[in-house]
């Protein structure tokens, strides 16, 4: 069953959603190092995720459609508000994009609070781990934390690799002479474009 476990997790990461767009936007806009330090954020943030279902904490959120709504809506405005801090963003003229400090602290704790606020990540652990566990080979607990673990693991293996190449293609952008003019503009309504998908998505099922 752990093959299975690990191959059907492939597939849901390879599945490009809300921790990776926001991912592909951090590393085209400030590099592959940006976008790996958010990569270790929405991995943390996962890590949260992992010990409230091991301790059952998470079956509040699920189970509440007060609590599921109040997480999905702070967590849609949150990346919203990004989004229009990027827009308000002056340009960067072309010859000091390199010089740019970027602020890591930030571009971490950030991918925490986005995966941390991330409702779907919840429903992940409770609709999708248990069909791997066997309460027959011990406890429920343990179990889900060590496919949780594996499965952070593994999300950091594709996302890495999804901020590496963003993070390429970013700096190959950057040559071109429109990049500095425009990237605030893509960035900023990827941004807003991932709040507004996450406030409108799906619901509770």
């Amino acid at each position: 069953m752990l093959w299975l476990f690990v191959g059907a997790s492939v597939a849901l990461l390879l599945t490009p959603g809300p921790a990776v767009l926001y991912i592909v936007t951090r590393s085209i806009d400030q590099g592959r190092l940006a976008g790996l330090v958010s990569v270790v954020g929405i991995c943390t943030g996962t890590l949260f995720h992992v010990a409230a279902a091991a301790l059952g904490l998470s079956a509040l959120l699920v189970s509440s459609a007060v609590a599921f709504s109040v997480v999905k809506y702070l967590g849609a405005a949150y990346v919203i508000a990004l989004g229009i801090q990027t827009l308000l963003r002056p340009d960067t003229a072309p010859s000091t994009i390199a010089l740019e400090p970027v602020g890591l602290r930030r571009v971490f704790a950030q991918g925490v609070i986005v995966n941390l606020l991330n409702p779907h990540t919840a429903l992940f652990f409770f609709a999708f781990l248990p069909q791997f566990v066997n309460p027959s080979k011990g406890r429920v607990g343990p179990q889900m934390a060590g496919l949780g673990l594996l499965f952070v693991a593994l999300s950091f293996t594709t996302d890495s690799a999804w901020a590496l190449a963003a993070g390429t293609a970013g700096q190959l952008l950057k040559r071109h002479p429109l990049f500095a003019r425009g990237r605030r503009y893509a960035t900023g309504g990827a941004l807003i474009g991932l709040g507004a998908a996450t406030a409108f998505a799906g619901g509770r099922k």
